[in-house]
């Protein structure tokens, strides 16, 4: 029968446990438990106080009160259930395998990522193609598909020869990996994006169009193997890292946030461990660690610190809520140097505040910079279609500003998108609104590119009409002008065609 435990006797149980853990270091038991357990042997004494009792028993407040009026005998045979349960819990090389044996001697054990042999392809010389036979691939606005589906609409590359001849900025990259969420559907992100308008076009905040100003380029989908995230990853990081190599930016559409793990060491292979800060946009903190698989979409910021690939301190957390990681988790990114930025900080400054906070930590230390944006760092009202959602986040209004402005502020070697399982959502806002994400980073390298550095720069033509009068009327020599119903105040500026 289970013991329910009053909130009043949880509260002081926790409290009489956190004032005797501050004293001593560890925890001790309280004064009539410690006397009922005074006669059991050490080792089952010790155990109460452990980490794997407290971790079985949900927390040491609550084994304590549910101790309180048990007998001797009682707490005895619950010690041992408790040591029985930790003991099955051990790895046990009899009885479990410590990894999932392949079938090495298949013939076509690479056949999921065999690159295809260049001497069967077409000659043709190196650089971005097109893959439509209309001019504009998907219309003026880029919002009508013709041809082939794009990220952008943009030309597609290839080899990293059609980087290099083309003098590419951003290659955009599809890796629909869902194997580490245990949530599938994440693969399905990089075709929903291709298929959604957003990414391209003008940026009417700044007047930029990042189309016309960078060479962007679809570079196609990394080969994935999506029953196992292990032999998956190794080749994300090599074909991540064959881009960047080439001088190109690489931006990653996920699949989920296991990727996160090798994108990071990617950009560690070619720039150099500890040579940029990583800004990590999520609801969770996916520094997850000590568990049983190599890596997961809740572990690759514990991999990449654990490895050394970004030093802890190099790494910002931005949108963290709901309910986790608990008090052990900030206290690891506290005891690594981490710098965090919680929705309660935002409910505590605000956002404006904050998001400065965040733009200056970015930049404090002169680093390169990686972004990392998991779309559940957004309220579930703008993108249901997410295996992890959680209420609270962020809004597209407050989101697309600060990614704009990292990107065009900092020196960015590379940007990821994940966790976008498109089946999730009936509409097609999800996908729709990770592509102006995307778009507001492409819109901040072109701007870095074309030399616009003033922090949170907005264009005055669209912001500011510059006219004395008000309402539908302009002024002219202190008389009242009549506005053209179709050109409005461009008409002085821009004749009618």
């Amino acid at each position: 029968m289970r013991d329910w435990i009053t909130g009043a006797a949880l509260a002081a149980a926790a409290l009489t446990s956190a004032a005797v853990i501050a004293e001593s270091g560890k925890p001790q038991l309280p004064p009539e438990l410690a006397q009922k357990v005074a006669s059991l042997p050490k080792e089952k004494r010790d155990f109460l106080t452990s980490e794997a009792a407290e971790g079985l028993a949900g927390s040491f407040a609550k084994m304590f009160q549910r101790l309180e009026n048990r007998t001797t005998g009682e707490i005895e045979a619950y010690i041992d259930g408790l040591m029985s349960a930790a003991e099955a819990l051990k790895y046990n090389p009899e009885t479990d395998v410590a990894s999932i044996p392949l079938r090495t001697e298949d013939p076509f054990f690479n056949s999921w990522k065999l690159m295809r042999p260049r001497t069967m392809d077409p000659k043709r010389e190196p650089g971005p193609f097109g893959l439509s036979r209309y001019m504009f691939q998907h219309g003026a606005q880029g919002m009508y598909g013709s041809g082939i589906a794009t990220f952008a609409g943009a030309p597609v590359a290839i080899w990293p020869e059609d980087l290099v001849a083309g003098k590419v900025d951003v290659a955009i990259v599809g890796a629909p990996l869902d194997m580490g969420s245990g949530y599938r559907g994440a693969k399905g992100g990089p075709a929903a994006m291709r298929n959604q308008y957003g990414m391209g076009g003008v940026d009417m905040a700044t007047m930029v169009d990042p189309s016309k100003e960078l060479n962007i380029v679809d570079y196609g989908d990394i080969a994935v193997d999506n029953m196992s995230t292990e032999l998956t990853v190794q080749h994300v990081r090599e074909r991540v890292a064959e881009i960047a190599r080439t001088g190109t930016v690489p931006f990653i559409v996920g699949g989920d946030h296991s990727l996160e793990y090798p994108n990071v060491a990617a950009m560690a292979d070619i720039h150099g461990k500890g040579s940029f800060s990583v800004i990590h946009f999520d609801s969770h903190f996916d520094a997850g660690r000590e568990g049983i698989h190599f890596l997961t979409h809740g572990a690759p910021v514990y991999r990449a610190v654990k490895e050394g690939h970004v030093r802890g301190q190099d790494y910002i957390q931005v949108g963290l809520r709901g309910s986790w990681p608990g008090a052990e988790g900030f206290e690891w990114m506290r005891d690594n140097g981490m710098s965090y930025y919680t929705m309660p900080t935002v409910e505590k400054y605000g956002w404006a505040a904050t998001m400065e906070r965040v733009l200056k930590n970015a930049k404090e230390n002169g680093k390169k910079l990686y972004i990392s944006f998991d779309v559940d760092i957004l309220d579930p009202a703008f993108i249901p279609a997410t295996g992890t959602p959680v209420p609270g986040g962020l809004t597209m209004r407050e989101a697309i500003p600060i990614v704009r402005r990292l990107c065009a502020e900092n020196d960015l070697i590379g940007f990821e998108i994940v966790e976008l399982a498109p089946q999730l959502d009936t509409s097609y806002r999800s996908a729709l609104n990770a592509n102006f994400i995307l778009h507001a980073c492409l819109t901040g390298v072109a701007m870095r590119k074309k030399g616009i550095s003033a922090p949170g720069f907005l264009s005055e033509l669209t912001t500011d009409h510059r006219q004395p009068g008000a309402g539908r009327t302009g002024a002219k020599d202190g008389k009242a002008e009549k506005i053209d119903p179709d050109y409005g105040d461009l008409r002085r500026s821009r004749p009618r065609i």
